[in-house]
């Protein structure tokens, strides 16, 4: 089969304006930022038409390191919903180039089932990373001059809460010492980076209603303490409508296109495992506004995507999904069936029958939200019929409905199926309203041990000295009623990325808490997460390159 570049290569694209247009999006709201991309202004979005649409999330069982494919599915489901005669859309997150680079070598779906041009979206798209890179920055710019300037005064600040970040993978970033060299270079200060998925700017652009909330809430993120412990934020600083200046264009939702010319919306940017994992609320609204059918997915497995989309997300932007799809693939039952990494792609139906338990907590997490399920197999060239009807099989005694995919191969006309499944599931019970895993007033300590126990299994929890300090602080500005969002392992149900499977009465320890009061929530470390990823050994970027004036090595 040809690589993910050569497809979207040979894929003849329409102009974007004519895809916007087959959307019913008029042609003089649409801002080109070239033939095939444009931004769509916020102000065409419109809540009674999103309440009569229908919004599916695609999530997944705990991923392999190769990952899921939901971006792949998510693609290929909408577009075997159009071969159907369903007007359908997907909303997506934009690719960080960290993994792009790292990892994975792009994020914009593979085979016959990706978003496009999947160059220019692999890269620097329409520059909103990099927007919200310079915003972040810009903050911690003026931070830095502002305690530089009042060094001599009694307005510096006890404790500083703001880093930088950078769109890149780099170790070496993660803690650093600033202001070397002299009086004249600023104050020495330990600090560090974290990635721009990281940043509580990409977090606040994905959750932002409109200019005014985007200004409000960055006006109001935490940058430190003063020395009588009062809060120190951006509004303090007086600069929350020169940051918003940075951030104007990058707040509106991007259009593309699929690889058979339908519409999709990619927005944002945060990862699950150290963000909320979920592409913009403007993108998602925008896509409802004008799509009979909505495909938009989260990051990672269910229990860090799904969670933090129903529990942030959807409570915010008062969503709420009709359907819930969830990815498996054979190695990734295999994985969590214990099957050593490097013998899951041959068969093993006893490996894969073991790794059920692993899709049954994710089906069990998903009702208890309220969301109706169904299981869709990712297929794969080495997968046998014998292991898909085994999964089939089992999804029949659990309930659930079940359908294979094989979009990666053959892009809408292998979603047809999964596609039928959806629409019948929708029309005939869809799912009721949504059920979250806590409420808002519960408090911060009550909202962990509820997600700790029902989500992941857990059986207790502990805090760090920092974390219990931490959470004194939440509570002393009255934001305890804030959602959480969990940072650990993508890996596992627990902290630890091996333990595969169910992993069952263990303990999860609290690290720290970082309060991101712009984007009004509060993030929970667990475990040795980092928020600045490193590269491998051998990083996709050594296979990333430009030959006669065409980029090779993306996926």
């Amino acid at each position: 089969m040809k690589s993910d570049i050569e497809i979207a290569r040979e894929t003849p694209l329409r102009k974007i304006k004519e895809i916007a247009t087959t959307l019913g999006i008029p042609r003089e709201e649409v801002q080109n930022y070239g033939r095939y991309i444009a931004k769509i202004p916020i102000h065409l979005i419109d809540k009674e038409r999103i309440e009569r649409h229908n919004l599916i999330l695609v999530t997944a069982i705990t991923p392999t390191k190769a990952g899921i494919g939901k971006t792949t599915v998510s693609i290929g489901l909408t577009l075997g919903l159009n071969r159907i005669g369903k007007k359908a859309v997907v909303a997506l997150r934009e690719p960080s180039l960290g993994p792009c680079f790292g990892m994975k070598g792009g994020a914009a779906g593979g085979g016959y089932a990706q978003v496009l041009p999947m160059e220019n979206i692999n890269l620097h798209f329409t520059g909103d990373f990099h927007a919200i890179t310079s915003a972040h920055n810009m903050i911690t710019a003026l931070l830095d001059n502002y305690l530089y300037q009042n060094r001599f005064a009694c307005a510096g600040l006890k404790e500083i809460k703001w880093k930088r970040v950078l769109d890149v993978n780099d170790r070496s970033l993660r803690n650093i010492v600033t202001g070397l060299g002299g009086s004249a270079n600023g104050i020495p200060t330990e600090t560090g980076f974290d990635i721009t998925p990281a940043s509580e700017i990409m977090a606040i652009l994905c959750l932002a209603t409109d200019l005014d909330d985007l200004k409000r809430r960055i006006g109001n993120i935490l940058l430190g303490y003063t020395y009588d412990d009062k809060p120190f934020t951006v509004n303090d600083l007086g600069i929350a409508g020169a940051i918003t200046t940075l951030l104007k264009d990058a707040l509106l939702p991007n259009l593309v296109q699929t690889t058979e010319n339908t519409p999709a919306f990619v927005h944002g940017g945060p990862f699950a495992n150290i963000a909320h994992g979920c592409n913009s609320t403007l993108a998602t609204q925008m896509a409802l506004t004008y799509g009979d059918y909505v495909v938009t997915e989260a990051g990672f497995g269910a229990d860090l995507g799904a969670e933090k989309f129903f529990n942030i997300k959807c409570r915010k932007a008062g969503l709420s999904p009709k359907l819930t799809v969830i990815v498996v693939t054979s190695q990734s039952l295999k994985l969590h069936g214990g099957v050593p990494e490097s013998l899951i792609k041959e068969p093993n139906a006893e490996g894969l029958r073991a790794g059920f338990a692993n899709l049954d907590k994710h089906i069990e997490n998903m009702k208890r939200f309220g969301q109706q399920v169904i299981v869709t197999f990712n297929k794969y060239a080495f997968d046998t019929d014998e292991e898909i009807a085994l999964v089939a099989r089992h999804c029949e005694e659990q309930g659930v409905g079940f359908a294979t995919n094989d979009v990666f191969a053959k892009g809408g006309e292998g979603g047809i199926e999964l596609a039928r499944l959806v629409v019948d599931t929708i029309e005939r019970n869809p799912s009721g309203p949504l059920r979250y895993t806590y409420d808002e007033q519960d408090p911060v300590r009550e909202k962990i041990r509820k997600v700790a126990e029902e989500i992941y299994g857990a059986s207790s929890i502990v805090y760090t000295t920092l974390a219990d300090k931490k959470l004194r602080q939440i509570e002393s500005l009255g934001i305890s009623h804030y959602p959480i969002c969990v940072a650990k392992t993508q890996y596992s149900f627990s902290a630890d990325p091996k333990a595969y499977g169910v992993a069952r009465d263990f303990e999860l320890k609290v690290r720290d808490v970082i309060i991101n009061n712009g984007a009004e929530m509060i993030v929970v470390i667990m475990g040795e997460i980092m928020r600045m990823p490193g590269l491998p050994k051998d990083p996709q970027a050594k296979r990333i390159d430009i030959v006669n004036g065409q980029i090779e090595g993306l996926s």
